[in-house]
């Protein structure tokens, strides 16, 4: 970030800080947002070893930060990973499962926060049949442990 000269606002010193206090911790190309999509912020705490949300969907994007704990997170098509406090993630919503958003941990408590885009009308989170599960199987990525 490049420094800019102090400056006064009637006649009163303001703050440099605001040069430095932002750390960028993701950055994504927009995903497609549903039209006239509203967000809505969540906060999720799950407990010690608690396996998370069944596997689901969102109409819309998600974008989230791990504030405390660990989060094991898995989407379609991707390996799942542990996303650990002071890391961010997201996924694309849409028709992409969601398989995994619990608890890494058995000894301390994961809390993140989500912002997502709604589509208006639908649930923000629908869940996935076993029916269907079972038809997408080979979509889902299991390469490895978590480590």
């Amino acid at each position: 970030m490049q420094k800019v000269e102090s400056q006064t606002a009637g006649g009163r010193h303001l703050s440099d800080a605001w040069q430095s206090a932002v750390t960028v911790v993701q950055e994504a190309m927009p995903p497609h947002v549903p039209a006239n999509a509203h967000a809505m912020t969540i906060v999720v705490e799950f407990p010690p070893g608690d396996p998370g949300t069944p596997p689901h969907r969102h109409t819309g994007p998600a974008f989230g930060y791990v504030m405390d704990g660990e989060m094991v997170f898995e989407i379609e098509g991707e390996p799942a990973r542990v996303v650990r406090a002071g890391e961010a993630f997201w996924e694309p919503g849409g028709d992409v499962i969601h398989y995994q958003d619990g608890n890494h941990r058995t000894d301390v408590p994961v809390r993140f926060v989500v912002t997502m885009f709604c589509e208006p009308g639908r649930p923000m989170l629908t869940l996935v049949d076993d029916d269907e599960l079972a038809r997408r199987a080979d979509a889902r990525k299991r390469h490895g442990t978590v480590a």
